[in-house]
Parts: C-alpha cells; structure tokens; sequence
C-alpha cells in the first residue's frame, strides 16, 4: 500500500472537555482527502502517573485490518499487552532490516509518554497528509529529500512578519493556557 507522509501529532489536555469538534473536523479532513488518521489513542495520565490507554479511530474496518495499532509501537505503549507491542515492534524493525532500514537510528522509541503531565490527558494522533504525495513525489523527482520538519509557534511568526503580535499572543495563549494549568 503506498503511503503518503505519516506525522504523530501529541496534544496534551489538563481537563480534556469533548465535544466532538475535533473528531468532526479529523472527519472532515478525512472526506476531502486531505488527512487520514492512522491511529489515535487517548492517554490518561493519573495523578501517580499511571496510564490508561483508549484506542480511537475513523478508519474504515478494512484500513483498520490493514494498519494495525501503530502509536503502541512508536512510543513503547503496549495497546495489546506488552506481547502484542513486542510482536509488532519486532515484525516492523525485521521487516526495516530486511530492507536496509534503521528504523529508530539508536532510539529504542519516541519517549513522548514521560512528557504528558501526571493528571491530564494526551491525544496521540497518527495522520497521513495526503496532500503532500504530489509535493512529496515532485522533490523525490528532483533529487530532494527530508532534512527536518516541525510546526512553527505564533510567537516566531510575528519577528518573520506573518502575524501581528496581538493575533500570535491570543494563539500561544489558547496553545498554553491548558498546559499552565496542569502544571499547577
């Protein structure tokens, strides 16, 4: 199955209030082809910082078959057991090998379960951006490759002109305002 460019996406919550809107708009992007959600999972964090796992997702039955749980084996979190996270892992990196691929480059997994705050909630979201399979392809063509990617705070948009100060604070503020509150 070809694959478009895959992103784990972590969004922590201190006192998640869901409504439904971020499904809906994971739908929405999902029926105009641009996302598909891979996997999600939703992480809560107790206040001893043990963890409870629910698996979400708005893949089809037969994509679901087709994918697996995948955020278990990136981040070391064991949806089915630790005998199913094991197994998954191991067929995923004996299938890297067999390729000429060092799937983690020295990392036994992304360690992003030990940043979620004790006593609050993540959405761990595994999206395929459709959109850019062509741009993708094109730099593929041209002899271009992936050197880094990240997504850029409204805080460092205002000093390369691209949002007032006042529209960059009201988002780092909405950005932030959770994640002050668990913190306390």
């Amino acid at each position: 199955m070809a694959i478009g460019p895959v992103q784990l996406i972590v969004l922590g919550f201190s006192h998640p209030h869901f409504h439904g809107e971020i499904i809906a708009e994971l739908e929405r992007l999902r029926e105009s082809d641009t996302v598909r959600v891979i996997d999600s999972l939703a992480v809560y964090k107790d206040a001893d910082g043990n963890l409870e796992v629910e698996h979400l997702s708005n893949l089809t039955e037969q994509e679901a078959i087709e994918l697996g749980s995948k955020i278990g084996a990136l981040v070391g979190l064991g949806i089915e057991g630790e005998e199913g996270m094991e197994a998954g892992a191991a067929a995923g990196a004996e299938e890297a090998a067999e390729s000429g691929i060092n799937v983690f480059a020295g990392a036994e997994e992304w360690d992003v379960l030990d940043e979620i705050p004790n006593d609050s909630a993540a959405a761990l979201v595994l999206l395929e951006h459709h959109w850019a399979v062509p741009l993708r392809d094109a730099i593929a063509r041209a002899g271009g490759f992936r050197i880094s990617d990240g997504f850029i705070s409204p805080l460092d948009l205002v000093e390369i002109g691209l949002m007032s100060v006042a529209e960059a604070k009201e988002l780092h503020e909405m950005e932030t305002a959770a994640a002050a509150g668990s913190a306390g």
